[in-house]
């Protein structure tokens, strides 16, 4: 499993969590949520990594492998003590000066064996 380089992203990180349940409605406004599977509570990064065009470079291959390989990656977020596994659907890389990159990043914490 490949890990992702040692390059730490700008602060301003966005999590998002998106817990997964079945819910059911009555009609007198009664209602019943279940955990939904057993892992139910998946995070979402939106992460800026604001460094030297060599390191987005760095950055950006490693993505594009996995793009290729469609394989997920471990990753330790920010301000996090553990790390996952996670996949990138999608990314963007900007060159606002010389030797300047900004890449924005969406990783996706996924569950698997």
């Amino acid at each position: 499993m490949a890990t992702f380089p040692s390059i730490q992203p700008t602060y301003g990180v966005q999590k998002t969590s998106q817990p997964r349940y079945k819910k059911v409605q009555f009609a007198d406004g009664y209602e019943q949520r279940i955990a939904f599977g057993l892992l139910t509570n998946p995070k979402t990064y939106s992460l800026t990594f604001v460094v030297s065009e060599s390191q987005a470079d760095t950055i950006e291959t490693f993505l594009d492998a996995r793009a290729a390989d469609q394989a997920s990656f471990t990753f330790t977020p920010p301000g996090e003590s553990t790390s996952g596994k996670y996949v990138c659907d999608n990314w963007t890389k900007s060159i606002p000066y010389l030797n300047r990159a900004t890449i924005s990043a969406t990783f996706r914490q996924v569950f698997e064996p």
